[in-house]
């Protein structure tokens, strides 16, 4: 079916053909999770840490399955879009897919949030014998006291905080203003200006890089100057959760944005003919607004 109206005008719903793409994300996907669930495993071995670990190996390759997928995957839809295979019904679909798929992720966030409230208001002031938990203090941690962060743990981890106005600020203020420089990308898109379009947007690439390199001198500042890392108790295992789980989708918005680059200076997209940036704008916004309740609630209070 190459013509997305009947012969009236018409529009009517482009139905691609069978394509190999799902079940080779499937498949991507099942390497990928047996991988990573291998390689936590292993990686509490000693023995095989040392001499390395197939679990990881099998992650890489899932991950390059999934990379794989997702360029062929996408360029079909490409090819199928300046075709002119691509209707209004059609192009419905893509926009409430990719709302739904961000209703998806702020569930995904959601539930991350609540372990770390869950921990901070409940779990510890139990330790410290809150409500009717005096018991749980005085037999299990009688010298336990009620902090956030978890400066020494119950089983005796000693951790300190990341400082909120240090590199944490820093990234703050670059994902907002990558957020500002995307808009200004947007508007200039629909005003068919395509020298301030690609400026505007190669900007905001340039601006997710640096988090992501300023997020990686934070990790290791925090692992070998705070003591902070994973086996730092709750703290560390939600802080590192949160903010890791973060810097994967900023990886992700920022790939998008870099793909949404190279299609407009091949001359894609038109005023009236752009959904595919809109959906990457959308999920840049909304990594800059959880990366605010980031800061706000795992930085700073």
């Amino acid at each position: 079916m190459s013509d997305p109206h009947d012969t009236n005008g018409t529009p009517r719903y482009y139905v691609p053909h069978s394509s190999v793409w799902p079940i080779v994300g499937s498949i991507a996907l099942f390497i990928t999770a047996f991988g990573a669930a291998t390689f936590i495993q292993q990686s509490t071995d000693k023995v095989l840490t040392a001499t390395g670990t197939y679990g990881e190996i099998i992650f890489y390759i899932g991950l390059a399955s999934i990379a794989f997928m997702m360029i062929g995957w996408f360029g079909a839809v490409i090819k199928e879009s300046l075709q002119g295979m691509v209707s209004g019904l059609l192009d419905q679909s893509y926009r409430q897919a990719m709302m739904w798929f961000i209703v998806s992720e702020v569930m995904f966030f959601a539930a991350f949030f609540g372990a770390l409230f869950y921990a901070r208001l409940i779990s510890v002031p139990w330790l410290a014998g809150a409500g009717d938990k005096l018991e749980t203090h005085l037999f299990l941690w009688p010298d336990f006291a009620e902090t956030w962060p978890l400066f020494m743990t119950p089983g005796g981890t000693a951790t300190e905080a990341m400082a909120a106005w240090g590199l944490p600020f820093i990234n703050t203020v670059i994902l907002v203003t990558s957020s500002v420089t995307v808009t200004f990308a947007h508007w200039a898109l629909k005003k068919n200006q395509r020298g301030a379009l690609q400026a505007w947007l190669a900007l905001t690439v340039v601006l997710g890089i640096v988090f992501l390199i300023l997020q990686g001198v934070e990790y290791v500042h925090a692992y070998n100057d705070l003591g902070l890392n994973l086996s730092a108790g709750i703290y560390g295992s939600t802080f590192f959760m949160l903010t890791g789980f973060h810097g994967a989708h900023v990886t992700l918005g920022a790939t998008m944005l870099a793909v949404m680059l190279i299609r407009i200076f091949r001359g894609h997209f038109t005023p009236e003919n752009h959904f595919a940036f809109e959906a990457a704008s959308w999920y840049w916004h909304f990594v800059d607004v959880v990366w605010l309740f980031l800061f706000t609630f795992v930085y700073w209070f």
